[in-house]
């Protein structure tokens, strides 16, 4: 008989789109797991799980949580908005916290979070770093405006027309590599609906390609159209998947004050068995 190697319980779970392996690691039975070749086998489409990214949580302190979250390429981000929704509501289901409120600690900070509405939503640290006008990025026929805003991670956001025409891979791999930018960013497109609501696509570094949604390029984008007198302070904003993601911002002096709420679904779980 076979021996039946020793498996490793993981939830795999989706943010508007944005997907994750997440692991409970209370107690570090997953640590073997949190290294670069074990995340980019786990992230890989086709012959791993398949996913964005990979989400380590576990209990600190009483009654709060810690995440860490790498990119599906294995290297660590200090931020992701989606990936805290995810980690909020899972926390909860967990028992690990309370829905009414606890804190998650990031590498970008600690934030805020609850279930609000039947949706997770999280406070995000102070947003400081915010150029409404990146000219140094050089606009291009049929971009109406350019502007960056750090919000966790780095991020670019472009105005143009319609999303649809957007050229996600080619444009926003030139400006994710953009020489002006010492540790790149993530780049966002952004359109205005008939509605009056906003569509946006993003190209997520790490990923280094075109993602269904972006929790912090969602913040970016609401501060960049807030400041740019397009939106006020409640902006909801569609995803490629066709699920909405809801930004409110508070102003304080230099300071963006963003809150996010959207999607934070359980797809399924499972256990680890034979990954490279």
């Amino acid at each position: 008989m076979v021996a039946r190697p020793e498996g490793q319980h993981f939830y795999k779970m989706t943010g508007s789109g944005n997907d994750f392996v997440v692991f409970d690691s209370t107690g570090s039975a997953a640590a073997r797991l949190e290294n670069e070749q074990a995340i980019r086998s786990l992230a890989a489409r086709g012959t791993g799980v398949g996913a964005d990214g990979v989400v380590f949580l576990e209990k600190s302190g009483e009654g709060d949580v810690r995440m860490r979250y790498y990119n599906s390429d294995g290297s660590e981000a200090a931020l992701c908005g989606n990936a805290s929704l995810c980690s909020t509501r899972l926390a909860v289901e967990l028992g690990l916290a309370q829905a009414g409120g606890f804190l998650l600690h990031t590498a970008a900070g600690s934030l805020r979070a609850r279930i609000r509405d039947n949706l997770p939503e999280v406070d995000l640290e102070p947003v400081t770093d915010v150029r409404s006008d990146a000219k140094e990025l050089g606009l291009k026929p049929g971009e109406r405006r350019l502007g960056y805003a750090r919000v966790g991670v780095p991020h670019v956001v472009v105005e143009i027309p319609d999303v649809e025409s957007a050229d996600v891979t080619g444009r926003g791999s030139e400006l994710r590599h953009h020489r002006s930018l010492i540790d790149g960013a993530n780049v966002n497109f952004v359109s205005r609906r008939a509605d009056g609501e906003f569509t946006y696509r993003t190209f997520e570094r790490g990923v280094e390609g075109e993602t269904l949604a972006c929790g912090t390029g969602a913040v970016a984008t609401a501060i960049m159209l807030s400041d740019w007198g397009d939106s006020g302070g409640e902006t909801t904003l569609w995803t490629r998947s066709s699920l909405p993601l809801t930004v409110s911002i508070r102003r304080a002096g230099a300071s963006w004050l963003p809150s996010l709420r959207g999607e934070g679904r359980i797809v399924f779980e499972g256990w680890i068995r034979d990954i490279d």
